[in-house]
């Protein structure tokens, strides 16, 4: 599986591989029913501890988007592709509305907003 790890993010590492995993599931690149690699094997392949490999698996598995299955590994689970798409939408508007606050405060135009929506939106 790939999966960057950044040493010199303040993100903890455990967070990243979760972030990263949760990512690959939203975008369907990981679908339901497919088997994620072992704990031990993550953890190997990433050069970090396994403990550290299970805290994002576990988290995972507590948002509901992984299930363990003992003896037999871990598991991309059936949630609702709708509820996740729904999360999604709710933090993007959030985020949204801090930056349109910030930019009445600022007196930056809608206009300049879009435009700098229109840029980073076309980035990649």
């Amino acid at each position: 599986m790939d999966i960057i790890i950044s040493n010199s993010s303040n993100i903890p590492i455990y967070q990243q591989i979760k972030d990263q995993i949760k990512n690959k599931i939203i975008s369907n690149e990981l679908k339901v029913g497919e088997q994620l690699p072992s704990i031990r094997g993550l953890a190997k392949e990433l050069r970090i501890s396994v403990i550290t490999t299970k805290n994002a698996y576990d988290e995972l598995e507590q948002e509901g988007y992984v299930e363990t299955i003992p003896m037999k590994g871990t598991y991309v689970a059936n949630k609702n592709v709708e509820l996740i798409r729904e999360e999604q939408l709710q933090k993007i508007e959030g985020l949204i509305d801090t930056a349109v606050r910030l930019a009445k405060i600022s007196s930056i135009s809608k206009g300049e907003v879009q435009n700098m929506l229109d840029i980073l939106y076309e980035e990649e």
